[in-house]
């Protein structure tokens, strides 16, 4: 009997997943837990229509993730931060400090954690920084710390 199964099963497999199950189990096991359903063609159908929707919804964010990246070539970011002799910054600019500039000069929101920084900058000058905005998609931004 093929079975839908509605949650992770041990054997069997996970969540949303097809599979072929003995008559036994599926009556005796599966349905009574609510952790299958028969699959009948109109399960199918709204199976292949979630897939569907899931699918465009991941293509549209990923479209708007390269649009952003292509916006974030062209940004300059300007820091201010007290510094001392030689250009050497009193604290540090982190990814929360480029963060809030980035929103408060250009209004584009981003969260702190998808800004890399390899380390926190420590000196005047300009440093161009990656921003991973979905999986595969990364951007650039050009920050001008003085």
């Amino acid at each position: 009997m093929k079975v839908l199964l509605l949650a992770d099963v041990r054997g069997q497999g996970k969540k949303g997943d097809v599979v072929d199950v003995s008559d036994g189990y599926a009556r005796n096991y599966l349905f009574p837990r609510k952790l299958a359903t028969e699959v009948t063609p109109a399960v199918l159908a709204e199976l292949k229509a979630k897939e569907e929707a899931t699918r465009r919804r991941i293509e549209k964010e990923r479209a708007e993730a390269r649009q952003l990246a292509e916006r974030l070539q062209s940004i300059l970011v300007k820091i201010h931060a007290a510094s001392g002799e030689g250009g050497k910054l009193y604290g540090a600019v982190t990814s929360k400090d480029i963060a809030e500039a980035l929103k408060e000069q250009h209004g584009i929101e981003i969260d702190r954690r998808k800004i890399a920084l390899e380390s926190d900058i420590k000196a005047c000058g300009t440093y161009t920084v990656d921003v991973k905005l979905y999986p595969e998609v990364s951007g650039k931004i050009n920050v001008v710390v003085c």
